[in-house]
């Protein structure tokens, strides 16, 4: 999809489909009032015949409207205007975006950028709009015998503004088609199946983008992890015969003295919770337990595209969890790269048991900061929904960068306490601790034990399992946390211009 930003007024444009922002039961202005005028107010009183929901998102499609040069007009109510902010103004975007992506139209011109939220500028909507309006045309077909040949939807988009165009606009449009196909790459991930999308492919996906964006890749196989001592992680790669892959990436943007951001990405590319055996109903959706990898893939694709003036590392310890004559055992104990010993109470809570020594492997970069991301516990979707993805982190400041990014971004995610008193609950009579801390507070017990491996550097925890992906008609991956990892990584540059 190309992306032009121009400045004008929507009346003589002539494209596919011509998109205009109007508030529920106010006056016409900008664009919509320019339109209106050269129909001779006729987009006014089709408008106050009721025809436009005021419901924020809601869309009404007019066709050869008199006045206007365009084929069709697609009206976008803002909602209430005294009421409009972000979650408006993205439930606007998004409508915009399904329906350009299922017109006829092969081109549009969207007039939507210059309807500010309060509190936002110029470059937040142009990239919120952009990345809205590039997601919406994702389509997973790369399964199916039969490619839809003549996909329908828009290809060449104008994003009109009245106002002068800026340098920082057309960053913003760039960083917004970026953060979109590094979504893009995260779906396509976790919606493959387990038998695509096996560790290996993970491998070779980062080699792949490694070579197209110049990264330095290096993929560890099992004897280099048996040769570090990542006990806890072959525990889990016991039962598969797929080979277990050991995944780091390095981007360089900024100097080598510079300390590199570190994200670590769980890769669990299918999950049947071995010998502690999930039930049969959904499990299909364990495929999506690597859509921490996935996203950890799709943001080095987003900031290598954008050129973040940043160092980053990516780590993705990658197996399947699968039962077996040689799978592990609940109760037996495992060493860690770190040498604390655990006992694996429960083989389904094997997320953590890759992400421990992976945290460990990280110390070796002498991070600015450490961020996993893993679809870790059932519990985060009983308590988050899918909604926000969970944060816990053993740094304020760390957790204000994160939530403030998720809340920019839209991709947002909510604070669990981390307190000592937590990490009782992980005991162990035959370990330095156990794998699972019992019935109540699962997400929290859960970051407890990661915090074990991570004191030698700020950390934060991100528990994207209500968030990752969706179930139901449109079961599928989100590419969540894309937005919010590249958002924070944006953020880290100090640099409005990177």
């Amino acid at each position: 999809m190309e992306f032009t930003i121009k400045t004008g007024t929507p009346e003589k444009l002539q494209t596919g489909t011509l998109v205009v922002g109007v508030f529920a039961g106010g006056k016409l202005d900008g664009a919509a009032l320019a339109l209106d005028n050269a129909a001779n107010g006729k987009l006014a009183a089709i408008l106050a015949r009721g025809d436009l929901d005021e419901k924020a998102g809601a869309t009404l499609m007019l066709h050869d409207l008199k006045g206007s040069a365009c084929e069709r007009v697609l009206v976008v109510s803002l909602g209430k205007q005294d009421e409009f902010g972000d979650k408006a103004w993205r439930d606007a975007i998004n409508a915009t975006a399904k329906a350009v992506a299922s017109g006829p139209a092969t081109d549009a011109a969207i007039c939507l950028a210059d309807s500010i939220v309060p509190g936002r500028d110029a470059e937040w909507a142009l990239q919120q709009l952009t990345r809205a309006i590039a997601d919406g045309a994702y389509r997973f077909d790369a399964t199916k015998s039969k490619k839809d040949e003549k996909r329908r939807g828009v290809t060449d988009v104008v994003l009109l503004t009245a106002n002068r165009i800026s340098a920082g606009m057309e960053v913003a449009v760039r960083r917004g088609q970026a953060i979109a196909e590094g979504m893009a790459l995260a779906k396509d991930l976790g919606n493959l199946p387990a038998n695509f999308c096996t560790p290996t492919y993970l491998a070779e996906t980062a080699l792949a983008l490694g070579k197209q964006h110049k990264l330095k890749v290096e993929v560890l196989e099992r004897e280099d992890m048996e040769k570090l001592g990542m006990g806890s992680l072959l525990s889990v790669a016991r039962g598969s015969h797929q080979p277990p892959k050991f995944i780091v990436m390095r981007y360089k943007g900024a100097k080598s003295k510079d300390r590199p951001v570190v994200l670590v990405g769980k890769g669990i590319t299918f999950d049947t919770g071995g010998i502690s055996l999930k039930p049969g109903a959904e499990m299909d959706e364990m495929k999506f337990d690597m859509c921490g990898a996935a996203s950890v893939l799709g943001t080095f694709k987003a900031i290598a595209s954008i050129g973040l003036p940043l160092n980053v590392v990516g780590i993705i310890p990658a197996t399947e969890n699968m039962p077996g004559g040689g799978a592990t055992k609940p109760g037996d104990v495992v060493t860690s790269m770190s040498g604390q010993t655990i006992e694996i109470l429960n083989t389904d809570a094997e997320g953590r048991l890759i992400l421990c020594d992976a945290l460990t492997y990280a110390e070796r970069f002498n991070p600015a900061c450490v961020v996993d991301i893993a679809t870790l516990t059932g519990a985060c979707v009983v308590a988050l929904g899918k909604i926000a993805s969970g944060l816990l982190t053993n740094d304020d400041a760390l957790a204000r960068e994160l939530l403030d990014s998720g809340t920019a971004s839209g991709d947002r995610a909510w604070q669990l306490p981390l307190w000592d008193e937590y990490q009782e609950l992980l005991k162990s009579n035959f370990a330095d601790m156990g794998n699972i801390g019992g019935r109540f507070a699962g997400t929290i017990t859960a970051a407890c034990f990661l915090a074990r491996f991570t004191k030698a550097y700020k950390w934060a925890h991100l528990d994207v399992a209500g968030t990752a992906w969706v179930s139901g008609d449109a079961k599928g991956a989100t590419g969540r946390p894309v937005p919010l990892l590249t958002e924070f990584l944006i953020g880290r540059c100090g640099s409005a211009e990177a």
